[in-house]
């Protein structure tokens, strides 16, 4: 993806090499430290996150802008609600 077309995030987790739950605790965590309205961008590898991540999103109500796979790394932009 073009970095153009990404959203502007002012925070980023990389999760690459953990596999479930790890990436998605940590993301609950970190999300404790971006405020409301911020953009989280949250890097991962472990496939099960295309279906935990939104999951998570829906769950606690937080927006997720954007999901991109690009060489198997898994990307999401996450608005702070």
């Amino acid at each position: 993806m073009p970095e153009s077309v990404a959203p502007e995030h002012q925070h980023q987790l990389d999760t690459s090499g953990l596999y479930c739950p790890e990436p998605v605790m940590l993301l609950h965590g970190k999300l404790d430290e971006v405020d409301a309205g911020e953009v989280l961008l949250v890097i991962a590898t472990d496939p099960a996150t295309t279906r935990d991540i939104p999951r998570f999103c829906q769950f606690l109500k937080q927006e997720l802008l954007l999901q991109d796979e690009n060489s198997e790394v898994y990307r999401y932009w996450i608005k702070k609600a």
